[in-house]
C-alpha cells in the first residue's frame, strides 16, 4: 500500500486476532539386515523446510525500509528461528498491488507450495475507491485458491483514513471479518496494531512501518499464525 500522506484519524481495534512432517517409506527386505537407501529426492524433501509465504502489498514488501532484511517477513523468520520452528519465510509483497494484482500473480506464489500464506491486501483498493464488493470477491477467490492448493490462510487486514467517508470505511472494515468467518481462517484485523501512531514505528508518510515498526508487525503476524505452526 503506497500512501504519501499521514492518517489523522485514530483507529479503534474492535476485533481480537483469532508442518507437515515428511516421512520416507522404506520397504523391508529379506536376508541380511540393511539400511534402506534414501533417494536424492527424499533427501531434498527432508532438507527443505516448509514455506510460509507473506503475500501482500507494500506493507509486506517493506516499502521505505532501505534494507529488505528489515521488512516484517525477515523479522518473522528471525522470530520463528529463535523459537525453534523450522520454516522458510518468503517475502511476496509488491508495493502498490491491489487485490486484482495479487490475484493475477497468485499462481507464482502457489508454485512455491507454501504451507501457510499470510494474505495482506486491500489497502490500495480502498485508497483508489475501488468498490468494496470487488475487493472482497478478489480476496475470496485468492483464499479459495490457496485453500484448494492445500495451504492454510491467515488473513491480515488494514483500515483507511477518515476522509474516505464513514460509510465506505465501515463497509471496508467489515470485509475482513466477513471473509474470515466465511472461510474459517484466522484474522488479524489491523496489521499495524501497536505500530500505528507509535513514535519511531511509522515512517513520515504516516502509514508504512519503519524497521523498528516492522518488528512489531512481525510479532503480530507470529501471534496470528502460531496455532498453525509445528516443531
Amino acid at each position: 500500500m503506497h500512501i504519501r500522506y499521514g492518517w489523522r484519524a485514530n483507529l479503534v481495534l474492535a476485533f481480537a486476532a483469532f508442518s507437515t512432517f515428511f516421512t520416507c517409506r522404506a520397504s523391508a527386505q529379506h536376508g541380511p539386515a540393511t539400511h534402506p537407501a534414501r533417494t536424492e529426492s527424499s533427501l531434498d524433501i527432508a532438507a527443505d523446510p516448509p514455506v510460509i509465504a507473506c503475500f501482500g502489498d507494500s506493507l509486506t514488501a517493506g516499502y521505505g525500509i532501505a534494507d529488505r532484511s528489515s521488512s516484517y517477513p525477515a523479522d518473522l523468520q528471525r522470530l520463528l528461528d529463535a523459537a525453534g520452528y523450522h520454516y522458510r519465510v518468503v517475502n511476496e509483497g509488491v508495493s502498490g498491488d491491489t487485490t486484482k494484482d495479487g490475484l493475477e500473480r497468485l499462481h507464482r506464489v502457489l508454485a512455491q507450495k507454501p504451507q501457510i500464506v499470510v494474505l495482506e491486501f486491500g489497502g490500495n483498493d480502498g485508497l483508489r475507491g475501488i468498490p468494496v464488493e470487488a475487493a472482497q470477491r478478489n480476496l475470496a477467490t485468492m483464499i479459495e485458491d490457496i485453500q484448494r492448493s492445500g495451504a492454510k490462510v491467515a488473513l491480515a487486514g488494514i483500515s483507511l483514513p477518515a476522509q474516505y467517508g464513514s460509510d465506505y470505511i465501515a463497509r471496508f472494515n467489515r470485509m475482513y471479518p466477513e471473509l474470515a468467518h466465511q472461510f474459517h481462517v484466522p484474522l488479524l484485523p489491523f496489521i499495524l496494531q501497536d505500530v500505528y501512531g507509535v513514535q519511531g514505528d511509522i515512517q513520515p508518510d504516516g502509514v508504512h512501518p519503519t524497521a523498528q515498526g516492522a518488528k512489531q508487525v512481525a510479532a503480530n503476524v507470529e501471534k496470528l499464525i502460531r496455532p498453525m505452526l509445528k516443531k
